[in-house]
């Protein structure tokens, strides 16, 4: 159960929501009311008596958000009332801090984000541990240390990020994946492949199918150098994995080439349907790993619907892991794509 289904099932007539919003394990109904509010559903002003005094000041906050209208003044009203004895609500004030934070940090106030968005990370790990709102302030501070060219600070608030601590397996995810990038700026490939074949894993857990496709490509080009027939599988180099202490050796890596290929395949399996669209990112990255691997093969039916390809990059990735006539195919369908953009 997530709330997208909340939202379907009311859509779809039904009125009782309370024993779904018990199955997700939520207790509150302003985060069903927020993702209301960017899908438009008529559910936002369905839970509107549902909320508390709290709560209603958030939605309108995030209402101002998604318009571009959100300012300090709006916040410390609604600060006023998560403060106040009676309507105080712990969680929303640490929220409403990190709020606080990222308008001062878009307002270019570096030590005052600083300040908000480690005091909101400190009060919702007191009071809401491995909640949604908590699971946001770590994103929120891990990228806030990156954007000021801190990683190392970044890569430890991702550590905070436990996978045995009760996170969204989305937020494991996204999580993750930025790790990987830190990781890999830094020169630690085993820990990128490692963060990267997480993200993957929990993604696909949490039915994030574009961030496991991503997360997956990461891990595959990072392990692409990688491959021996004598490595143990992954998975289990990561469930022995430990953080080093002082003085060890970073483990070497090494991947299994089912483990690479079978990533890639699942991959490819579930990315965005169909060929078409100018601009396709997905399959040009995917191409290019098959193409790195010399393993043309996993594009066979891409490889023979040249018709469908309506990006000339795309196109041209074809023709480059393609032989003989259908080399000649794909480059004339190159030119046909660039023709029909000029007209």
């Amino acid at each position: 159960m997530n709330p997208e289904e909340i939202i379907h099932a009311f859509e779809n007539g039904e009125r009782e929501l309370e024993p779904l919003l018990e199955k997700m394990g939520w207790t509150s109904w302003l985060g069903i009311a927020e993702l209301g509010l960017v899908l438009q559903s008529d559910i936002v002003a369905f839970l509107e008596d549902k909320l508390s005094p709290a709560e209603s000041k958030v939605l309108e906050l995030v209402k101002k958000r998604i318009a571009g209208e959100i300012d300090l003044d709006s916040i410390e009203e609604a600060l006023a009332i998560a403060r106040t004895p009676e309507t105080r609500d712990l969680a929303l004030e640490g929220r409403l801090r990190m709020e606080r934070g990222l308008v001062h940090f878009e307002n270019g106030k570096i030590e005052d984000a600083r300040d908000d968005l480690t005091w909101a990370e400190t009060r919702l790990k007191s009071v809401a541990k491995a909640s949604r709102d908590h699971d946001i302030s770590l994103l929120n501070k891990a990228a806030f240390h990156l954007s000021i060219d801190e990683p190392m600070m970044a890569l430890h608030v991702h550590g905070e990020i436990s996978r045995k601590s009760g996170h969204a397996n989305e937020t494991i995810a996204i999580s993750r994946i930025q790790a990987s990038r830190i990781h890999l700026a830094f020169g630690h490939i085993f820990d990128a492949a490692r963060c990267a074949f997480n993200a993957h894993a929990h993604a696909m857990i949490a039915k994030q199918i574009e961030l496991a496709v991503e997360s997956g490509a990461i891990f595959v080009e990072i392990s692409s150098g990688f491959i021996s027939k004598d490595a143990e599988k992954f998975a289990d180099q990561v469930t022995k994995s430990k953080p080093l202490s002082a003085g060890e050796t970073a483990p070497v890596l090494q991947v299994h080439p089912d483990d690479v290929y079978g990533v890639l395949e699942w991959c490819i399996e579930n990315t965005q349907d169909g060929y078409s669209g100018e601009e396709r990112p997905d399959l040009r990255a995917l191409v290019m790993l098959a193409k790195r691997l010399d393993k043309p093969e996993m594009f066979a039916d891409l490889l023979s619907s040249p018709s469908e390809v309506d990006d000339a990059h795309l196109a041209a990735l074809c023709a480059s892991i393609s032989e003989g006539d259908s080399a000649t195919i794909w480059t004339d369908r190159v030119t046909e794509i660039m023709t029909l953009k000029d007209i």
